[in-house]
């Protein structure tokens, strides 16, 4: 996983460039067409709680937020800059995230994984879109 300044949301499919992006997916962790998103204020907080330091991509997320509560949006609608996602449920961590780190995220992380959302109508999505409800 690669920070990026900007990228595409393709409704039904996915973020432009991501590895799930485009394919029919039986058994995935999560749908087709989907984006996972983080609160950039959880990835300060493990830091500053238990000195958990998680670089760019390695929460394993599409998307760092700012400013908004993400648990909030389960089952809303909502805009991330011009882009159309709907919240569909919590992100919960997984044991593959804690051996791809080799950091004890699974506790950390439990009920401030993040949130799925469907790609309803794309979009670019640019650093600093502000998301709306």
């Amino acid at each position: 996983m690669e920070g990026v300044h900007r990228v595409e949301a393709i409704a039904g499919s996915g973020l432009a460039g991501d590895r799930y992006c485009g394919l029919i997916r039986k058994r995935a962790p999560f749908p087709q067409g989907a984006v996972t998103l983080i609160e950039g204020e959880t990835v300060d907080a493990l830091a500053a709680e238990l000195g958990l330091t998680l670089g760019p991509g390695e929460t394993r997320r599409n998307i760092t937020t700012r400013w908004v509560r993400l648990n909030d949006l389960v089952g809303r609608r909502f805009r991330l800059g011009e882009a159309v996602l709907e919240g569909y449920e919590l992100c919960h961590p997984c044991k593959h995230l804690q051996t791809l780190t080799e950091k004890p995220l699974l506790s950390a992380l439990r009920d401030r994984g993040g949130l799925r959302a469907y790609i309803i109508q794309g979009a670019e999505i640019v650093v600093g879109d502000a998301i709306t409800v």
